[in-house]
């Protein structure tokens, strides 16, 4: 899940206190969204845990993050695009599939935007003449379109990837799976050395190299990882390097 803040210096708006952490009031209910093909719609609750009412703008891509809204085409309904969250109060966003064109060996990938937009608060005296900083926090997550009676089972998946040394200090995880694997930690570890290769996702049927910082020598590589799980939690897992 990503965030991104935008700001932008508005006259009249509440004074945002900008020497402390910003932090987000809207929570989802999940840090992805798997959306079965068998179903008619899945939901995703909005929570504002704030203690001011916002307004929520809600819109999918396709994976370009600086698509607009509007001229974005994407297989989904998702309602309501815009909502008012009171504090401590929370919306359901409904997302439903409407054309029955992905692929069905596979899964599909596609992106909600949830932006998050605080209420303007009243000022009076000076405050009103003065320019004040407003933040908007944007919440990116993934959604997973799941044909049916895709084999293995997705918690199965990450098991199956082939890790190969593809050159000096590369590696080469081949996925022979139909599903998307998210890794939040891959790590080469051989008796006392340590190498990082960082986080990746592999799409379904596909190959993808990843770059230690030093050379790969010797045997007796294990790859260790942490891949996302369909909860958002990491399921560790080992295999060789091949």
């Amino acid at each position: 899940m990503k965030k991104v803040i935008l700001a932008g210096v508005i006259a009249g708006l509440f004074t945002a206190v900008i020497s402390q952490p910003a932090m987000a009031d809207l929570v989802l209910s999940g840090t992805r969204v798997i959306y079965p093909a068998a179903k008619k719609d899945v939901t995703i609750q909005m929570t504002n845990k704030g203690k001011r009412p916002l307004l929520a703008q809600s819109w999918i891509d396709a994976g370009d993050p600086s698509a607009r809204p509007e001229s974005v085409d994407v297989p989904f309904y998702l309602t309501p695009p815009v909502s008012r969250i009171d504090p401590e109060k929370g919306q359901t966003l409904r997302l439903v599939y409407n054309q029955p064109k992905l692929p069905k060996d596979r899964e599909s990938i596609y992106w909600l935007n949830v932006l998050e937009i605080p209420s303007k608060g009243k000022t009076t005296g000076k405050e009103a003449d003065n320019n004040t900083l407003q933040l908007a926090f944007r919440t990116r997550i993934k959604i997973f379109f799941r044909p049916e009676n895709l084999k293995p089972l997705p918690s199965e998946a990450a098991g199956k990837v082939v890790w190969h040394k593809s050159a000096d200090n590369k590696v080469t995880a081949d996925n022979p799976t139909p599903y998307y694997i998210s890794y939040s930690n891959i790590d080469l570890v051989s008796g006392s050395r340590k190498l990082d290769l960082g986080d990746t996702m592999l799409a379904p049927f596909s190959k993808a190299d990843l770059t230690a910082k030093q050379s790969i020598t010797g045997a007796g590589w294990q790859v260790k990882y942490a891949a996302i799980n369909d909860y958002g939690g990491a399921d560790q897992g080992e295999t060789a390097l091949k």
